[in-house]
């Protein structure tokens, strides 16, 4: 387990899956110790498993973060084992009621996605930037989507409307602590490879055809090709770089 994280230590939420695995993975291939947050605990504990499997660092913490108490929790239990915190992917969401028009969308599942999706990356970075504070500086990253740069009739409203709130968010807060050594961006990823998007090419394969065909790379990307972006957003080489949404998406934004 080699690279230019060694010493560091660095907290991903719904690292239980997809795209949140694959960057624990990387960042502890890469020499951190990496704490693992996410709802679903069998996932989260798995990811864990692989770390140390691989001889990394690693603990899980069970998180619900669209709740300040489990939230204000997890960053302490981060900083109780570990010491410190210096850098954080805020990459917890779920996707709601996806293809749904506005007029048939509920209220419950427009506030479960406002909750976790926006409100939860707000808590995040609320309770990571305390500590960072203390410490003198770190490195936070989002997740966005394709969907918070342009709109789309897939996404559906509360989806599409989170994405954009997070990249708000970003800018926000980046502006805001700049000078005290806290950098925050955001990753804006199009058609990747998780479960989330797994389980809808066996709900509607034609979609899936139809969606490759407007990536002008010619197909979905990987959750470790999202995992490298963000893994050089939290790194030094990115020392210069704050409020930025960088969508790893093959092309698609750019037609």
């Amino acid at each position: 387990m080699e690279g230019n994280f060694e010493g560091k230590v660095g907290l991903v939420t719904g690292g239980g899956s997809g795209i949140g695995r694959a960057f624990a993975l990387a960042s502890a291939r890469k020499g951190a110790r990496v704490a693992i947050a996410d709802i679903a605990v069998v996932g989260g504990e798995q990811t864990v498993h692989m770390i140390k499997q691989a001889g990394g660092d690693a603990i899980f913490v069970e998180t619900d973060v669209s709740k300040a108490a489990k939230v204000e929790a997890m960053v302490d239990k981060v900083i109780e084992v570990y010491g410190r915190l210096d850098f954080a992917f805020n990459n917890a969401g779920i996707g709601g009621s996806l293809f749904t028009p506005t007029v048939k969308y509920s209220e419950e599942t427009w506030d479960q996605v406002i909750d976790i999706n926006l409100k939860g990356v707000w808590l995040c970075m609320k309770y990571e930037i305390r500590q960072m504070l203390n410490q003198g500086g770190g490195a936070i990253v989002n997740t966005s989507s394709v969907a918070g740069l342009v709109a789309g009739r897939f996404a559906g409203a509360a989806y599409s409307a989170s994405k954009h709130g997070v990249l708000g968010l970003t800018k926000t807060v980046a502006v805001e602590y700049a000078q005290n050594g806290i950098r925050v961006n955001a990753v804006c990823p199009g058609r990747i490879q998780t479960p989330m998007t797994e389980d809808l090419i066996r709900r509607d394969p034609q979609r899936q055809a139809h969606n490759i065909a407007h990536i002008p790379i010619g197909r979905s990307g990987t959750p470790e090709e999202v995992a490298e972006v963000v893994l050089w957003l939290c790194s030094e080489a990115a020392s210069f770089v704050t409020g930025h949404a960088i969508a790893v998406d093959g092309g698609f934004v750019a037609q």
